[in-house]
């Protein structure tokens, strides 16, 4: 299929419910995409891991597809994650230069405290509540995508992961979207 540079590309905007496989088939008690009356023949392009929730981009395109997960296109992943303790200078900036992981250095990527609590659905099932243990925030941008990366990044500083939500993919967010919704987007890449 030849396409004119620039031009923008079909694909679908999906908010992944907790709980839900980034894939079509069910498995270990988890279901998958089928369910959610996604256009036929689209496919995910990256992955969520079902106790992560958000956004995620489905498209009919292979190229597309290769081009939206090959980590050399680094698109920028926008996550909140709401962590358990509240973080200092000191760990948005380790977390902001890289941290270290079992599978080397991360890349250095944008990190801040969010003032409020960003406007989300409830979760279902609802995350763990300590009375003791206040909670914060963040925002992260990456522009590489490894296995529970934010979640082990996250840790590696002591603020281990409570909840955490892919908020947009480049330009394209979960803005007007409830869980298991979904919208057909145009992309320029």
């Amino acid at each position: 299929m030849n396409r004119r540079p620039g031009a923008a590309q079909r694909a679908v905007a999906f908010y992944k419910p907790y709980g839900v496989l980034s894939q079509f088939t069910p498995r270990d008690g988890h279901p998958g995409l089928a369910g959610f009356g996604l256009p036929a023949e689209v496919y995910p392009a990256g992955r969520l891991d079902h106790d992560s929730e958000g956004l995620l981009l489905l498209t009919a395109d292979g190229r597309l597809q290769a081009r939206l997960t090959d980590p050399r296109f680094a698109h920028p992943r926008t996550y909140w994650a709401q962590v358990e303790g509240v973080p200092d200078a000191a760990a948005l900036q380790h977390l902001a230069r890289g941290v270290t992981l079992r599978d080397g250095p991360t890349l250095p990527c944008r990190a801040r405290l969010l003032e409020a609590e960003p406007e989300l659905p409830p979760r279902v099932p609802p995350i763990r509540f300590r009375k003791s243990v206040p909670t914060a925030w963040l925002e992260l941008v990456l522009r590489e995508g490894r296995n529970r990366q934010v979640r082990r990044m996250t840790a590696a500083v002591g603020l281990p992961t409570l909840r955490l939500v892919r908020a947009a993919i480049g330009e394209i967010s979960l803005q007007g979207l409830a869980p298991g919704g979904w919208r057909e987007v145009g992309l320029r890449l």
